[in-house]
C-alpha cells in the first residue's frame, strides 16, 4: 500500500502461524513473567495514569468506567530491576518497511529516557519491525543522539540494523529475549 504524497510503504505484517495474534506487548509481558518466575529480573509494564470521571453501576458487582481521561502523559512502557540495575524502556511496533517515524515516540518519552540515563539507568527502546519480522534493542543514548542531532524525521531500517541489536526469540516462554541483549550491549 502506498500513502498519497509519500514514499513510505506500508506492508501488512506476514506473521507466522506460531506467532499469529501476538503483539510486541504480549511477547514482552510473557517474557517478563518468565524472567520473574525464573528469578532473572523483575520488570513490569507501567499502568497508564487515568482520571475516572464517570462510573456506571448496572449491578453491585459490575462497575463499568464510562468516562475517563489521561491524567498525565505517561513516561515509558516498562521498568524494573536486573542485576542490581534499574531498567527503563519503551516498546514500539512499526509496520513500515523502510523506517521508524519519530512521530511514533513522544518528546516527553525521549526526555524521560534522557533523565533516567543521567541517573545511571539502563534505558532503551525495543522496536518490532513487523515487515521484517525482527525485533531490535536500541540503546537509549544511541536513539537520543540520533533523534536530537538529525534532520531526519525517522530512523531508517538500515540505521536500525547497523546500530540496533537484534533480539532473538527463545521459545514460547520467552518470545522476546531482550535480557540476553542487555547482557551483551551493556556489559552486565
Amino acid at each position: 500500500m502506498n500513502y498519497p504524497n509519500s514514499n513510505k510503504k506500508y506492508v501488512k505484517p506476514n506473521i507466522s502461524q506460531s506467532r499469529r495474534g501476538m503483539s510486541l506487548e504480549d511477547d514482552l509481558n510473557l517474557s517478563n513473567k518468565t524472567y520473574l518466575e525464573e528469578g532473572i529480573a523483575v520488570i513490569h509494564k507501567k499502568p497508564t495514569p487515568i482520571t475516572v470521571v464517570n462510573v456506571d453501576y448496572p449491578k453491585r458487582s459490575a462497575a463499568k468506567i464510562t468516562e475517563a481521561y489521561f491524567k498525565l502523559p505517561s513516561t515509558t512502557d516498562y521498568n524494573g530491576i536486573y542485576k542490581g540495575k534499574y531498567i527503563d524502556f519503551e516498546a514500539k511496533e512499526c509496520n513500515l518497511v523502510t523506517s521508524f517515524p519519530f512521530s511514533s515516540i513522544h518528546p516527553h518519552q525521549v526526555k524521560h529516557l534522557t533523565d533516567v540515563i543521567k541517573h545511571g539507568a539502563i534505558a532503551f527502546i525495543v522496536l518490532r519491525m513487523n515487515a521484517h519480522e525482527k525485533d531490535f534493542l536500541i540503546k537509549g543514548n544511541d536513539f537520543i543522539s540520533f533523534y536530537n542531532d538529525c534532520s531526519r524525521k525517522s530512523l531508517s531500517y538500515d540505521w536500525i540494523v547497523k546500530n540496533g541489536h537484534e533480539i532473538k526469540h527463545r521459545g514460547l516462554a520467552i518470545p522476546c529475549d531482550y535480557i540476553k541483549v542487555i547482557d551483551k550491549v551493556f556489559d552486565l
